[in-house]
């Protein structure tokens, strides 16, 4: 939230002007909760109004999830909002009602990402006139008016520019959200559970689809009377919790790196032209591709290659997704404790092991067992590269460039799941393996290039120093 700041300008004994801060200015290496006079002003050289860079000293205080106590309350929203996007992508099952070809039915997986593009030009736009509070209430209208529209099971074209508007919704919220968390103190384990939602939200609505189907309570679209009440159940959310954040808010929290915050242009443009964007762009899009290629294929490797029933296969699909969200939900921690950039080249590295296991083992009990793992595994990376990109990017230029990096997510999870059925296609499900590796491997390359435009300053994790003592120990007693 933003926040109103008074200073008073005092002159000392020896003539050099102080002017005295609020009491919640910070210095690094202070510790405010425990002093005595935590409250009392902190007096620093006055600085020119012309002169916006902070003390060399200084550095960010960030907002907490549950400070001030109104982020509990937008936090558990955004939560909300990420189990209702989890339950979209999980929603399909129309194929059979329509009777179309795979080809005219793939166009319904296609528009979303159409939306999401669309989105990624207008994050900027919509938070600089609206604020949060603009997100808080634009997204889930453009969630709550198409399902609505859905519930009459309109014509397919109908239904193709629906889900268009869907994905406008979807990538709002994806950008805004990952964003603002991102941008908190233990974003990793924050940002881990708001993934978590979004997993637990796929998880849950195959299984809604699947009983309302097998009690003939209706047809495929009674579903969507369940996504128009939980939309309108996070439209009132939104409102209400962010009802305060405006578009003046966010230009004051995050004003443009050279302009301030009279800069309401640009931004978008900007965030384009920085190689970290692009970088973070195709890491996410190898992600993404890769967690929905193994996600939509495993069931048919399981029975195709693995020779296991229809139900083994969706078990182990079932566990893939279930390992993945106990991995967001409890890796996030060990993240924040050894360092961001640490902790992904950790996770990269096992992943690429646990799938040469997954590949080359053939044997159905540890394929499954290395499915529940990989997904556990693969949780926390997109997550962590959110938070990162929030570590390594103006603050001014995260909504454009993490709603540009979900939309070319977005079309990783179109492109590189077709790809993989084309292949299928015409060497076999064996190829999945192969190509999943492939992609674990370039994405830990294209990291290690990201690596290094880490901060320079020391990264927030496990202190290091206590092993560089113990080593030079180590040495005195070798001497």
């Amino acid at each position: 939230m933003a926040t109103t700041t008074t200073t008073e300008t005092l002159h000392s004994t020896d003539g050099i002007i102080l002017q005295a801060l609020p009491p919640k200015a910070v210095l690094k290496g202070s510790n405010d909760s425990e002093r005595p006079f935590a409250n009392a002003p902190i007096l620093e050289p006055a600085r020119s109004s012309n002169d916006p860079s902070p003390p060399e000293d200084a550095f960010e205080a960030k907002v907490k999830w549950n400070s001030p106590p109104i982020n509990k309350y937008r936090v558990l929203s955004t939560f909300w909002s990420f189990f209702v996007l989890g339950m979209n992508d999980g929603s399909y099952g129309f194929e059979s009602y329509y009777n179309l070809t795979y080809t005219v039915v793939s166009l319904i997986f296609l528009s979303p990402f159409a939306g999401y593009t669309m989105a990624a030009l207008a994050n900027s736009a919509i938070h600089i006139r609206f604020g949060q509070r603009g997100v808080g209430i634009i997204a889930p209208l453009f969630r709550l008016i198409p399902y609505l529209v859905i519930t009459f099971h309109p014509p397919y074209p109908v239904l193709v520019v629906m889900y268009i508007l869907v994905g406008f919704g979807n990538g709002i919220v994806d950008a805004a959200w990952c964003a603002w968390i991102g941008n908190m103190a233990n974003s990793h384990e924050v940002s881990g559970v708001l993934q978590a939602c979004y997993a637990l939200g796929a998880t849950v609505a195959p299984l809604i689809t699947t009983a309302i189907s097998s009690h003939s309570r209706g047809g495929w679209w009674t579903f969507y009377y369940i996504m128009v009440s939980v939309s309108a159940l996070e439209l009132g959310a939104g409102t209400t919790t962010f009802w305060t954040q405006t578009g003046a808010v966010y230009l004051s929290e995050n004003p443009h790196q050279k302009a301030g915050e009279k800069a309401t242009s640009g931004r978008t443009r900007e965030a384009l032209k920085s190689k970290l964007t692009w970088f973070f762009s195709l890491f996410i899009f190898l992600y993404v591709g890769t967690e929905v290629s193994i996600g939509g294929w495993i069931v048919v490797f399981m029975t195709k290659v693995r020779n296991a029933s229809t139900f083994a296969g969706s078990a182990t699909a079932t566990g893939f997704w279930g390992g993945m969200t106990v991995g967001r939900l409890v890796l996030g921690f060990v993240t924040s404790r050894i360092g961001g950039f640490r902790a992904m080249l950790l996770y990269l590295g096992l992943a690429i092991a646990i799938e040469l296991v997954f590949w080359l083992v053939p044997n159905m009990v540890v394929t499954a067992v290395a499915s529940a793992l990989l997904g556990m595994i693969l949780g926390p990376i997109f997550p962590t590269a959110v938070v990162l990109m929030t570590t390594v990017l103006p603050r001014s230029l995260h909504i454009s460039a993490i709603g540009f990096a979900t939309a070319i997510g977005g079309s990783g999870s179109a492109a590189l799941p077709f790809a993989v059925g084309a292949i299928a296609q015409a060497k076999g499900v064996k190829t999945l393996q192969p190509i999943i590796l492939a992609c674990c491997v370039v994405m830990l390359i294209v990291w290690l290039f990201l690596q290094r435009h880490r901060p320079k300053d020391k990264e927030v994790g496990v202190n290091l120093a206590v092993f560089k003592r113990l080593r030079e120990r180590a040495k005195e007693m070798l001497n």
